[in-house]
């Protein structure tokens, strides 16, 4: 089992996560939209702790579909539906671009707790650097992709490539622990299996970190777009 010293740092960790995401998005939004922003985070936050804390994720492991999906694809489809409709094309115009590849910084902390879960047995070495997962190396390199997505063209260009390399990393990363994950879908025989996702308060690693950074992606490409572009740059001519 995690040690209760660890439980209490990622806890302290995921509420600074959310806290500097919602000031991130409110600070540039009217009182409205920042509202119902914060309404959207909290109830996120309270449904993912509630399936975690009330073992719904753990005791339905090998059923079909199995507990990790219960929490994870509602939380997906209302993130998604948020990031791929009008209230996302507002929050890619009026968020900078460097902030949305920036924040993606945090995933370095996802990674230090992902190994330290792997040294107590509790998640396989294919969710680590060590392993060949390349998560960490994304996260350390975002300020500099954000800086680089506010120079010329050029530097817009890399930004943008190391988006599209982020959100394969993510796509790789959450496949290793589908497919390591005690359940129906394992398929690598992983010693030890990914229990760790299964447990609270780490339910929160597939139930908020991973839908924060695949909506930061998403939001990123939509930023890129030049009439994002546009309404950015009139925002600060204005």
């Amino acid at each position: 089992m995690p040690t209760v010293s660890l439980s209490a740092v990622f806890i302290a960790y995921l509420v600074l996560v959310a806290a500097a995401a919602v000031i991130a998005v409110c600070v540039r939004l009217g009182s409205r939209e920042a509202t119902t922003t914060l309404g959207f985070i909290a109830i996120w936050l309270v449904f993912g702790g509630w399936m975690g804390v009330t073992g719904i994720v753990g005791r339905h492991a090998n059923t079909f579909p199995p507990g990790i999906a219960l929490l994870t694809l509602p939380v997906l489809a209302a993130v998604l539906a948020v990031v791929l409709t009008r209230g996302g094309a507002m929050l890619a115009e009026q968020i900078p671009l460097g902030v949305l590849i920036g924040f993606q910084v945090f995933r370095v902390g996802v990674e230090m707790f992902l190994h330290r879960l792997w040294s107590l047995g509790l998640a396989p070495k294919l969710m680590t650097l060590e392993g060949g997962n390349i998560e960490i190396v994304v996260a350390v390199t975002a300020p500099v992709a954000a800086w680089l997505a506010s120079r010329d063209t050029a530097g817009r260009r890399i930004a943008w490539a190391w988006n599209v390399i982020g959100i394969i990393s993510l796509a790789n990363i959450v496949a290793r622990a589908v497919l390591t994950a005690p359940g129906p879908l394992r398929l690598i025989d992983a010693d030890p299996p990914d229990t760790a996702i299964l447990m609270f308060p780490y339910t929160f690693i597939p139930g908020f970190f991973v839908p924060l950074a695949l909506a930061l992606h998403i939001l990123a490409f939509r930023a890129f777009r030049p009439g994002a572009t546009k309404v950015r740059k009139q925002r600060l001519s204005g």
